[in-house]
């Protein structure tokens, strides 16, 4: 059948009378369509060829396989492809339990690398699996919105019980070879080089009864009694739904590893492709699945990484500003092994900034992720520093220090005059234009912005702010810091806010337009957690500072006047020395342990602010169920992203959705921000918007983008035809 150059499988015989079965199909080996079709041919032969008395399943260059080729997700999804089966489950129940798992040849993985979702499940159908010592095993189907669909939920609670299956698959989280054998999911840990030869005499010892033929369908040691593992089942449950309480696939994969627990592995095989077959098709999956693309395609930048350019080396970077921004990329950097210059203005603050860093680190050691070697040599990669000396043989510098435009105007002067030419020159300004930060310089060229999100050593998402001048060697050269810091890069353009913090800027106005209206604002942030963010607004601002909020806030009030919501209730509350979290009082009332309590004072508050801003209470927005909480903070976000992408200040619809993913916390099952309005649809977001900005003015008004969309019925992450990046 298919074996293309691209995926397929081989067929080798030794002498010995063993065939090595290899899985081809770079860069993981995945289990692409032709792969699958290809794999049962070749296991067909085997079981055909007289010259054949046993099996070795492994996969070329250093890895076995990777799992189910993802893109094939999406095929099934738009019916484009499928995998042709004559009955329900056929290549899962008959084809690799029936035949191969209970073939009269037995056979043995070899795992090397990568053995993940299809990958294990394959491995586990053999008779016994080999590993290197660092060799990756797991089932992560779930955190693509499917259950593993190759009878990964019934062998692995029979090869290493129902409590690690559990852990294993809800969590995702593979384990290394070592692990595994201890376990028991592996027979035996070689190196590399004795691992086809040691898989080789395996499956010769059992087909000569010197080592036990398992079948692992139908183990049964390792079970639980019926009592003990329905208790464990019910857990699970529990967990799960208050973990995850927005998502079923989980909850579908414990009721599928109960079942055939309590029917049998054929029983449960049959219930684990039925519900596979479905849950593809869910809104979950597509979602996930589109996040797991979009989050590979942020490097992909069209009029810059197709220009052939190669990343220049990057070895010594200094960061500007000891504060907790500029700590934490100073962490992050050191983190990949960077040379770090600390800059800061006197020996006070430089040493409260190394203080920072060295805290970051000690963290890490608490936590057991570095050993104390590894802590001394890399804060020995950092120095400080109170002036420009040592800045001559530096290769990007980052600045971070306060939102000043007169202060950071100087600092980029310097920069110029002490830096050599190559120096990329980065500032994590949040707010500030950056050709107005570089309007004293000669180097646009090289400015570029790094906005971090904090921390910044532990947030994954960098934001890389291009101006019209940015040379695209230099954002290719951050492109690759940002990769080797581990953090996911977006190029977006230039503007107020960039692209997150624009097109978040109505979360928290939304909020407070809703609350000067009428809504009760603990039913606010209660509705968006529900809805799976990861703290509502007035939490968030309590959080980050009100000093913080109203200084952004003014930002998108000078710039766009006609769609903000210009509330008092910050500063009313500022008035009285609440500032938030930090003074124990905000929105919420905060005890010794920082936990929140609603505060009935805020109604004070919200009465002077609304009298202020001469507004009613509407009967109707006092009632207003959780789905229109959403929709009235969420659509405004929608229309302003609309703006966002139109205007090309990001290239593709999916960058946003990284961006609200990893820089907001919107939940990744829903697909990011314009992911999830697209499954609303367009005509649906503009007629709300349209109704509300009636009552309640411009801050609701649709975006002509938006308009045009819902017109046509069009999807709003379709491709720009006209509006082109800012290069």
């Amino acid at each position: 059948m298919a074996s293309t150059n691209k995926g397929r499988t081989t067929l080798e015989v030794g002498t010995d009378g063993v065939a090595i079965i290899t899985i081809i199909n770079p860069p993981v080996n995945s289990l692409a369509f032709d792969v699958i079709y290809s794999l049962v041919d070749s296991f067909q032969e085997a079981a055909r060829r007289v010259d054949v008395k046993a099996i070795v399943l492994t996969g070329a260059n250093g890895k076995f396989c990777g799992g189910f080729d993802i893109s094939g997700f999406i095929a099934m999804q738009r019916g484009t492809a499928k995998l042709e089966e004559p009955t329900p489950g056929y290549y899962s129940a008959d084809v690799l339990s029936d035949s191969v798992e209970g073939g009269k040849k037995p056979l043995v993985a070899a795992i090397d690398g990568l053995a993940l979702g299809g990958g294990l499940e394959l491995a586990m159908i053999c008779h016994a699996r080999i590993s290197t010592p660092a060799a990756q095993l797991g089932l992560p189907e779930l955190t693509l919105g499917v259950i593993p669909g190759f009878g990964g939920t019934q062998r692995l609670p029979r090869i290493v019980g129902i409590s690690k299956a559990l852990e294993m698959i809800l969590t995702s989280k593979p384990v290394k070879g070592t692990e595994a054998h201890g376990l028991g999911l592996v027979d035996a840990v070689v190196s590399p080089q004795e691992l086809v030869s040691t898989a080789r005499k395996w499956a010769l010892d059992i087909l000569e009864r010197r080592r036990p033929w398992v079948a692992s369908l139908y183990r049964t040691d390792k079970l639980d009694s019926l009592v003990e593992a329905r208790e464990k089942f019910r857990f699970a449950r529990a967990q799960s739904r208050k973990q995850a309480p927005n998502l079923t696939h989980p909850l579908i994969c414990i009721d599928v590893m109960e079942e055939g627990i309590v029917s049998g592995g054929r029983v449960g095989l049959l219930k684990e492709y039925h519900h596979f077959q479905e849950l593809i098709q869910s809104d979950t999956c597509k979602s996930l699945v589109h996040i797991f693309f979009a989050q590979r395609g942020t490097t992909k930048v069209p009029g810059v990484t197709d220009l052939g350019l190669k990343p220049r080396r990057v070895r010594k970077v200094a960061v500007l500003g000891g504060g907790l921004m500029g700590s934490g990329i100073a962490t992050a950097l050191l983190l990949s092994n960077y040379t770090v210059i600390l800059k800061e203005v006197n020996e006070k603050f430089l040493q409260a900034g190394i203080g920072r860093i060295k805290a970051n680190l000690q963290s890490r050691v608490k936590k057991g992720a570095m050993s104390q070697e590894k802590f001394e040599k890399t804060l020995s990669l950092l120095k400080g520093a109170l002036d420009y000396e040592s800045f001559k043989d530096v290769d990007m510098v980052i600045e971070a220090v306060i939102e000043n435009v007169s202060l950071k105007q100087d600092i980029f002067s310097d920069l110029e005059k002490y830096c050599p030419p190559h120096c990329i020159l980065a500032s994590n300004t949040s707010t500030i234009d950056l050709d107005l930060i570089g309007k004293k310089t000669k180097s646009q060229d090289r400015i570029i912005g790094a906005h971090f999100f904090s921390p910044a050593h532990v947030m994954p998402l960098l934001e890389i702010v291009r101006t019209n001048q940015t040379s695209p060697q230099v954002i290719v050269d951050l492109l690759d810091v940002g990769k080797k810091i581990r953090k996911t890069p977006v190029v977006v353009g230039n503007c107020t806010g960039f692209a997150v913090n624009r097109m978040f800027f109505p979360y928290s106005e939304g909020a407070f337009l809703l609350i000067e209206h009428g809504t009760d604002p603990y039913q606010i942030d209660k509705a968006l957690t529900k809805f799976g963010m990861p703290m509502g607004p007035l939490r968030l601002a309590d959080l980050v500072g009100f000093g913080v909020v109203l200084a952004s806030g003014m930002q998108f009030i000078e710039n766009f006047p006609e769609r903000t919501y210009k509330s008092r209730l910050i500063p009313l509350m500022q008035e009285d020395k609440r500032a938030g979290e930090s003074t124990r009082k905000g929105f919420y009332l905060y005890d010794d342990r920082r936990k929140a309590s609603p505060d009935p004072e805020l109604r004070k508050y919200i009465e002077k602010a609304r009298g202020i801003s001469g507004v009613a209470i509407d009967p109707k927005m006092a009632k207003l169920s959780e789905k229109d909480i959403v929709e009235m903070i969420f659509f405004p976000i929608v229309n302003e992203a609309c703006r966002v992408f139109a205007e090309g200040i990001a290239v593709k619809a999916a960058d946003l959705d990284i961006a609200s993913v990893m820089g907001m916390g919107f939940p990744s099952y829903r697909g990011g921000i314009m992911f999830w309005a697209d499954l609303l649809g367009s005509k649906y977001i503009y007629s709300r918007l349209e109704e509300w900005s009636k009552s309640y003015g411009g801050f609701f008004k649709p975006c002509a983008f938006l308009a045009e969309r819902a017109a046509k019925g069009a999807p709003l992450s379709a491709p720009m035809e006209q509006a082109k990046p800012r290069l």
